[in-house]
């Protein structure tokens, strides 16, 4: 009792007296330039290539794919976004440090690339990778009151495979401390045990005390959502700096995709009543990861099936630079979808990005590297591995392994030497290195070449074997494997463009477009258009389809789950038209690069979300004079497993799913309809044959209104506006249709729009999602895409009202939104 009573007395003296921790976000008050002579104002994140213009010659790779299985190079003249990004970036600012503080620390989330960080003119620090989190000790070069901080940044061409971003991308801390101090990334909260039948948790927490100082005190406390105590606070002698806790939690509220909760973990320092003092504070869950042989991945104790996503880091018309309300838009939207994870693929993930998974419920692979010793493309990482690799892992680990979201991490993705003993031993070096600095999550990596993987070793050394594409060889593989089961790391890799629907439909792997393939077709790329199929049946010569890896989730307890690669289209990597110009993003994304749901959407959702039913009919029904008569496909994607279709009121027949048919045992398919003007409508079915709803796609008539519909992240949005926080860095996403008088969505449209914003916000940036557009994301005037865009707005730090106003002057068309700032 008198410990305990000590502790709070501590506590309340020393946070009443002394100068606690300040961490300060470096938002404001930058300047960037190019060439160091001419500078301009700019917020941090920020990305300097984003805003283009688009052109071939940024980065153009003539290079031979070795992952497609390419043997001679050609041009790829979008590999990597086709953006300015490649060249020299500078930043400087003015940093300031008040009185009372002896120690100063700056902590970097990410900067693209190479960044050398200076301080009143001297070097402080440098790091080499610009997916990761590093830390600099400034104190040594600061004074009091006003200091330059400088960072340069140097993007060399052909350094990688896709857009990577220009700029200082996310945030920038400055963290003042004592002396002695909670080091932040020792910081170690773990759930050792769950006992379900007692009802209580077991955590162990570990830090280290800095500085730490003869007769110094570490108090623990946790509490609960509401701000509520759950434990008792006790103080712990200092000694040699390392403090460890076990902690008893009763009755805890568990960790999910489906119940998300947080507890709000403070760790503090104080020696009696002096002015020394640091806090410490972090958001924790409790819950447990397992994979195994007999229970596949297990959550809290609970077999489930992996139904994830990987992701790029670029988010769009943003670029690389990180948005929080941009984030939170992405992961509600995969949440919506019924997607319970995703990749960080291929690197580091960012805090916002994790912080963001915790309080929402999306487990992370959190990825770190995409080459290890052999380069993929000839100035990447490569340079960097043998020197950096484990401090990047270190750092990773370190600064991520609070997150409950992360449940596996990556030490990398078709990484060349798989085949090799050299390759072997660095698994069991980098994986060796994760569990020494966290016991408790296993490892994975994604392997492209199975039979070299398997051959060397390579695939049994690791803690959780993840196989990219090729699901024919899964039964091969699960032979030679002694863990007992494996993970989709990466599969389907199909590609459509929004709202494009081609004929005659069929499966299509695209090897016309690859000239290293066997059935190459120079004709096929000379008169290709730059669009895929909405049919959801197209693919890479290397990949599948959706419901070919749904066979093996489905039908085979030892795959443990997938991630699809991708949840949202991303700059560069434009297969299959990597040969094409005018292209400069992908085309795999579940969502298209403006955010906006592809068909594809609503065929994972109907596989994936058990909370909500789905019913989704494809293609749209506006054809011209040519399509009457003529074989027009109609699909529905649902949860249902029957359903008749009508056209014009005239039933096209009642149909059910067949689990024998590659194509039919997911989705519901009238291959023989023929197109005629009206309406196509599909009435569902359940098991017990009774009827469950309907869906009907009808013809559009003569453009005739702009529709907007706004989407906030706090979640205050709809026709009528939204309301955003006046904090200058929130967002709202716009989504402008083309529709007729009845409100059916103009499918073909692409007539030139421009955007007017006024009031307490500013014009942000603007996106179609069509890969061959080549219209700047940062000016106020694109074409819409299969009838639509997507407008961002951004706030102001003053409240008020942000007026969007949309024009299509082509059309006499005019409309505007209202969005709050408060």
């Amino acid at each position: 009792m008198k410990k305990r009573l000590l502790a709070i007395l501590l506590f309340a003296t020393t946070i009443s007296s002394a100068q606690v921790r300040q961490e300060t976000t470096l938002t404001d008050g930058w300047q960037f330039s190019h060439d160091k002579q001419s500078w301009k104002s700019v917020r941090i994140p920020h990305d300097w290539a984003i805003a283009g213009p688009f052109d071939k010659k940024w980065d153009l790779q003539k290079v031979a794919i070795e992952q497609n299985g390419e043997k001679e190079a050609t041009e790829k003249s979008g590999r990597s976004g086709a953006l300015p990004w490649i060249g020299k970036g500078h930043y400087k600012r003015t940093l300031t440090i008040p009185e009372g503080y002896e120690r100063a620390e700056l902590l970097f989330d990410g900067a693209m690339s190479e960044p050398t960080v200076f301080i009143n003119g001297k070097k402080a620090g440098y790091w080499a990778y610009g997916y990761n989190a590093f830390r600099i000790d400034i104190t040594p070069y600061i004074k009091k009151g006003d200091n330059l901080l400088e960072v340069d940044l140097n993007n060399v061409e052909e350094s990688s495979r896709w857009y990577p971003g220009a700029g200082i991308y996310r945030p920038v801390k400055l963290i003042l401390t004592q002396k002695a101090h909670i080091d932040d990334w020792s910081l170690f909260a773990r759930t050792l045990s769950l006992n379900k039948e007692k009802n209580y948790a077991d955590l162990a927490v570990d830090l280290k005390v800095e500085g730490a100082e003869e007769g110094m005190s570490v108090c623990l406390s946790l509490e609960d959502a509401e701000g509520k105590s759950v434990l008792p606070t006790e103080a712990t002698p200092v000694g040699n700096g390392l403090v460890h806790r076990t902690l008893r939690v009763s009755s805890p509220k568990l960790w999910s995709p489906e119940s998300p909760y947080l507890y709000t973990l403070k760790a503090y320092i104080a020696k009696g009543s002096e002015q020394k003092c640091d806090i410490l504070t972090r958001k924790i869950g409790i819950r447990t990861v397992r994979v195994s042989r007999e229970g596949g991945f297990q959550l809290n104790g609970q077999t489930r099936k992996i139904k994830g996503v990987c992701l790029h880091h670029d988010l769009g018309p943003l670029g690389a630079a990180i948005n929080k309300s941009a984030l939170i838009r992405q992961i509600k939207t995969m949440k919506a979808m019924g997607c319970d994870a995703i990749r960080t693929s291929h690197n580091m993930p960012s805090q916002m990005q994790m912080d963001i998974c915790d309080s929402l419920g999306m487990m992370v692979m959190a990825e770190s590297f995409d080459m290890w010793v052999y380069p993929k493309c000839k100035n990447g990482y490569a340079r960097f591995f043998r020197e950096w690799s484990d401090k990047d892992i270190t750092n990773l680990v370190l600064a991520n392994r609070n997150h409950p979201s992360i449940v596996m991490w990556s030490i990398g993705n078709e990484i060349p030497e798989q085949w090799s003993e050299e390759g072997r031993q660095i698994s069991i070096r980098l994986q060796g290195l994760c569990h020494s600095l966290d016991p408790t999550r296993p490892v994975t990596q994604g392997m492209d070449k199975a039979e070299a993987a398997l051959g060397s070793g390579f695939a049994q050394a690791m803690d959780v074997p993840g196989f990219n594409y090729r699901v024919h060889k899964y039964q091969k593989n699960i032979e030679q494997l002694p863990q007992g089961f494996l993970l989709g790391s990466e599969t389907a890799s199909t590609v459509s463009s929004r709202g494009i629907y081609k004929f005659p439909v069929q499966p299509d792997d695209n090897s016309k477009f690859a000239s290293w393939a066997p059935g190459y077709d120079p004709m096929a790329l000379k008169n290709a258009d730059g669009q895929c199929s909405s049919y959801d049946l197209e693919y890479s010569p290397w990949s599948n389809l959706p419901d070919d890896d749904w066979v093996w989730q489905d039908d085979k307890d030892w795959v443990i789950g997938e991630f699809v690669w991708t949840g949202y289209d991303y700059l560069g990597e434009p297969s299959p038209y990597d040969e094409y110009w005018p292209s400069r993003s992908s085309y795999f994304g579940i969502c298209d690069l403006a955010g906006l749901p592809k068909d594809r959407y609503w065929l994972y959702r109907s596989k994936w979300n058990n909370d909500e039913h789905t019913i989704h009919l494809l293609p749209h029904w506006s054809w011209g004079k040519e399509r009457k008569g003529k074989v027009t496909p109609v699909y529905c994607y649902t949860d249902y497993p029957t359903a008749e279709l009508f056209v014009n009121g005239k039933s096209q027949g009642r149909i059910s799913k067949n689990p024998n048919s590659r194509l039919d045992r997911y989705r519901l398919r009238w291959n023989d309809v023929k197109y005629q003007p009206g309406e196509i409508k599909v009435v569902v079915y359940d098991a017990d044959g009774r009827q469950a709803g309907e869906q009907t796609v009808r013809t559009a008539g003569k453009p005739a209104r702009l529709r907007l519909d706004t989407w906030t992240a706090t979640g205050e949005s709809g026709r009528e506006g939204g309301i955003l926080n006046a904090d200058g860095e929130d967002m709202a996403f716009v989504t402008v249709s083309l529709t007729d008088a009845k409100g059916t969505l103009i499918p073909n449209a692409s007539d030139q729009l421009t955007f007017e914003v006024s009031g307490a916000g500013s014009f942000e940036a603007v996106c179609n999602g069509d890969a061959t557009s080549l219209e700047s994301f940062k000016k106020p005037t694109m074409k819409l895409f299969s009838g639509q865009l997507v407008v961002i707005v951004r706030s102001s730090k003053t409240p008020g009202t942000i007026k969007l106003k949309v024009t299509d002057r082509q059309r006499g068309l005019q409309q505007s939104v209202d969005i709050i700032t408060k």
